[in-house]
Order: C-alpha cells, then sequence, then structure tokens
C-alpha cells in the first residue's frame, strides 16, 4: 500500500529507449510539503524519471501514486490534473506573446478568451503577491530576463493548481542573484504546503535549499539521504561511483607570449546599441583568462566577435597577425583557419545541428580537415564516425553512439561532445563560454581537467562563465565586466567574492561607481 504522508511515490519504475536502459526498477518517495533534490551524472536517468512523472513517457512497467492513490498519467493533462506542474531546463513560452497570454494558453475557459483573461489577471496578482512572482502580466515574453521568463514558468503550474512543482536544471541560464531570489521562492512556495522536486547538478544548491536528496547513478537510484546528513563529498562520491575532486588542481602558469591582443573592440546590436564599449585585453600562452560578470554585459558579444559570429570594430591581433572584423575573412571558417577554437554559450543554438547525428555534429566545422576526406569529392564518412567514437571514450559521451541525434543526447553529454571537437583540434586558443552549465559534477571535473590541460600544452583560453566559483577556481587572471566594459583585473589568489561582486556591479573594489 501507497502511505498518503508522501506526495509521490513510485514503484518498480522501468523505462528503455531502443538498447538504451534510461530507468531500472526506480523506487522513490518524497514527503508532502519538502524539497526534494534528485541528482546524477548526465545520463543517469533523471530527467527520463521526470518526464514519466509528467507523462511525456509512459515506463514500461511500475507504478505511481500521487498522495496515496494509484495514478495513472498517461499524458501531460493528466498530469496536471493530479496536481503536477513541470519547469522545463529549456522554457516552454511563446516569445512574442503576453505573461498573460502564455499563462493562459491551454487553461482557457470557453471559446471567448475576455473571461478567461480577466480571470487569470486576477489570479496572477494575488500569486505574484504570496509567492514574490513578482512579472509585469501584460510585459511580452522576449522583453523580459531570463529569470522572469522562469517566474512565468512557475506562474503557469500555479495557475493551474500545481501542488507538485518539478524543476529541471532551474539555475542553468540564471545569474546568481536570480538563483539565489529562485529559491526564496521555492521555500516559500514549501512553506505553504507545496511539494518540491528540484533536479540539478549543483550540490551547493542541493545543500543550501533541499531538506532530502536522492542520488542516481547510471539508470538507477543508489540512495536517498536527509540533506542535513550528508555532505557534498559524500554525495558526488554517490553520484560518480568513485571520490570526485571538488577543487581544481593545477600548478602555477606560465605564461608566454601574447596569442590574442584585443584593442579597443567595440560592437552594436541590430538596434544600434554599443555592446562592447573599448574591450582592451591580452591573453598569453599557457595562461586561462576568466572573464566574470552578470549575465547580460557584453560577455557573449565578445566572443561571437572574437570567434567572427558578431561584427566589430577595433583591432584583434592573432599570434602577430591582425584579423578582420568584418567582411570577408570575419567569420568562424577564418577563425578556426588562424588557430581559434570556440565551445559557445548556447551548445542548442551555435554548437550543434540538433537533428544530425552525434558524428556529423564532430564534422561541424571541421569537415574540411585532410583526415575527413576520402578523396577530393567525398568526405571519409567512416573515419569521422571512428573518430566520433574515439572523443565518445575519451569524452565518457553517453550513451556512446555515433549514430544517436544531438536531440536524443541530454544536455551535459551534448557539451561534452562540442567540448570533444574542440579541444581536440589543438587550437592555439579557445574561446570557451559557459563549459559546465548543465553538467554533472563528474563532467565538470573531466571538462575542468581537459581546459587546464590545455592551457599546460601552452595553449590560451578565453573563459567566459557566469559560475564565479568556475571562474576564481579555474583562471590565472580574471577580468571583470559591467555594462560592455573592462571594469579591472585582478589575481584570482588575492581577491575575494566581496571585490569581484562589487565589480559586477559596476562599482570598485572599494564601494564607489566607476
Amino acid at each position: 500500500m501507497a502511505d498518503p504522508r508522501y506526495a509521490i511515490e513510485l514503484k518498480g519504475i522501468s523505462k528503455s529507449f531502443g538498447p538504451v536502459q534510461a530507468n531500472r526498477d526506480i523506487h522513490i518517495a518524497v514527503p508532502r510539503g519538502t524539497i526534494h533534490g534528485i541528482i546524477g551524472e548526465n545520463g543517469a536517468g533523471k530527467s527520463t524519471l521526470m518526464s514519466i512523472l509528467y507523462g511525456f513517457y509512459r515506463a514500461d512497467s511500475g507504478e505511481i501514486f500521487i498522495n496515496g492513490k494509484p495514478t495513472a498519467i498517461p499524458d501531460s493533462q493528466s498530469a496536471i490534473r493530479a496536481g503536477i506542474g513541470m519547469v522545463f531546463q529549456h522554457f516552454k513560452l511563446v516569445q512574442n506573446f503576453t505573461v498573460l497570454e502564455n499563462v493562459v494558453l491551454g487553461a482557457e475557459e470557453g471559446a471567448l478568451l475576455a473571461g478567461s483573461l480577466s480571470r487569470a489577471r486576477r489570479v496572477l496578482g494575488e500569486l505574484s503577491r504570496e509567492y514574490e512572482l513578482d512579472v509585469d502580466p501584460d510585459a511580452v515574453i522576449e522583453d523580459l530576463s531570463v529569470g522572469h521568463q522562469q517566474r512565468v514558468e512557475i506562474l503557469k503550474a500555479l495557475y493551474r493548481q500545481a501542488d507538485i512543482l518539478i524543476l529541471d536544471e532551474p539555475t542553468g541560464v540564471l545569474t546568481p542573484a536570480e538563483a539565489d531570489h529562485l529559491f526564496r521562492i521555492l521555500k516559500g512556495l514549501r512553506d505553504q504546503g507545496k511539494t518540491i522536486i528540484l533536479i540539478t547538478h549543483k550540490l551547493r544548491e542541493i545543500m543550501e535549499t533541499t531538506d532530502n536528496v536522492s542520488v542516481m547513478r547510471r539508470g538507477t537510484m543508489v540512495g536517498t539521504v536527509r540533506t542535513a546528513e550528508t555532505s557534498p563529498e559524500e554525495l558526488a562520491e554517490l553520484m560518480v561511483g568513485r571520490k570526485v575532486l571538488l577543487e581544481v588542481e593545477k600548478a602555477p602558469a606560465l605564461p608566454g607570449k601574447v596569442v590574442l591582443k584585443i584593442e579597443d573592440l567595440r560592437v552594436r546590436d541590430e538596434h544600434g546599441v554599443e555592446r562592447l564599449k573599448g574591450i582592451n585585453l591580452e591573453i598569453r600562452a599557457g595562461e586561462i583568462l576568466g572573464i566574470a560578470g552578470v549575465a547580460g554585459n557584453g560577455q557573449s558579444e565578445l566572443l561571437e566577435a572574437l570567434g567572427g559570429i558578431a561584427r566589430a570594430t577595433g583591432r584583434i591581433t592573432m599570434n602577430g597577425v591582425e584579423l578582420p572584423l568584418s567582411g570577408k575573412g570575419a567569420d568562424g571558417r577564418a577563425r578556426r583557419a588562424a588557430g581559434i577554437a570556440h565551445v559557445p554559450e548556447d551548445r542548442q543554438a551555435l554548437g550543434l545541428i540538433m537533428d544530425f547525428t552525434a558524428w556529423e555534429n564532430v564534422a561541424f566545422g571541421y569537415h574540411d580537415a585532410p583526415e575527413y576526406q576520402k578523396n577530393a569529392l567525398f568526405m571519409d564518412n567512416d573515419a569521422l564516425r571512428a573518430d566520433t567514437e574515439r572523443k565518445m571514450a575519451t569524452f565518457d559521451v553517453r550513451p556512446p553512439i555515433p549514430t544517436l541525434a544531438a536531440k536524443n543526447f541530454s544536455g551535459g553529454n551534448q557539451q561534452k561532445i562540442v567540448v570533444a571537437r574542440e579541444i581536440e583540434r589543438n587550437p592555439d586558443l579557445l574561446l570557451v563560454g559557459q563549459p559546465t552549465r548543465g553538467v554533472d559534477i563528474g563532467a565538470i571535473e573531466f571538462i575542468h581537467k581537459q581546459i587546464v590541460a590545455l592551457r599546460d600544452q601552452g595553449k590560451a583560453i578565453l573563459l567566459v562563465s557566469v559560475e564565479l566559483d568556475e571562474i576564481r577556481s579555474l583562471s590565472d587572471r580574471i577580468a571583470v565586466m559591467f555594462d560592455g566594459q573592462i571594469m579591472g583585473l585582478r589575481d584570482p589568489e588575492t581577491t575575494d567574492e566581496r571585490e569581484l561582486g562589487l565589480m559586477m556591479a559596476g562599482m570598485t573594489g572599494k564601494g564607489e561607481a566607476a
């Protein structure tokens, strides 16, 4: 019998996709009115399990109980009727609709929308006040920050009277301040009696936010513990099956010659707004220069200008040779020929073609490499597939199937494919944006080691990350960006989060406006 003290009980859940066993005999019980974390490596089966609970997939076997009652969830509408809401890592919002229209979409009452919109406006106001989810109901989604878009997703679920809320990697695209606000909201929801399931790879968030945490590994549930009775080290070992280094181990940098010199770099967006305002930087061989800053302060434009995606003015010199910033030769192919590799911030939009296979994506941008050519007319697909198999083994991509479409890999394994493709080209300069966004603890450790190994081979790395811990632990020097400008350079050994945080907010280390 199921226990009514639990909001959710899953018993014996199994799910396969062809030869891949995503979930194997999963048992989990989530007490009502708690925040329950679910962690595991990429490909461990977390998102599959939650997709079964939300009705996106049907389990091959097993039972679902909601508030002690056996419940069939063949589709997402059944999940919503059972009081379950889900906020996905990639939001399900119509970008040119208003907040109000997105909340009502799919929950209309009758053929005429006026009544539904009027009721929704009233209910949204009540929910916003009760749960600190302040969002303008008439704002258009595409004009909102990522943090506010996430609030809209939560409001959508609450409007549909969800008592159980599932959040899949909710802070992967949030600034630290937005993440802190989100967790205040989640704790408020819990205190109002809601049950929260939090899927995340960030152990700090688990330790600070959850009441209990379940650990998955390779499709199985390996344990559930009270958060107050465990530690990040224990959770990491349960996730990976071995001890994991939570701190980056690296020898002091031995910087050499200047690889990249940036002078008065400026970028304007399509509206003519200046996003980069005269950037001056140097990156040397054998060092990692980290760019710290709140998202939206020019870091993306910096990577895109250097990677040949965005047009710019100013001057950049690579190994003493000036590179064009607009017109002929100012594209990704020319940058690759100059020895620049690029791991973009948005792997799905810029790093992969989601409907293409893994082996086709490994060729993305490098299809004309000599080792992939059979003759002057045809690519050697067999060589490409063999190379992809080798990269998948080296970077532990799961499942290691070169013929699988990129869209069928988890987000973290998609990231590994992009990182493997770019690092394995042995570039003189690696541009890397958000290298571990949505990536589990074991893969984070691996990716960090690969970046440090590249540095130790005498390569230059420009690292952009919204994770301040990642910037501080990986970087040999830190440049702080605010409003398209460099606020200053700092040594990670002698600075601290307070000083960096002030600079990220446009203040000097002494708390004065710049």
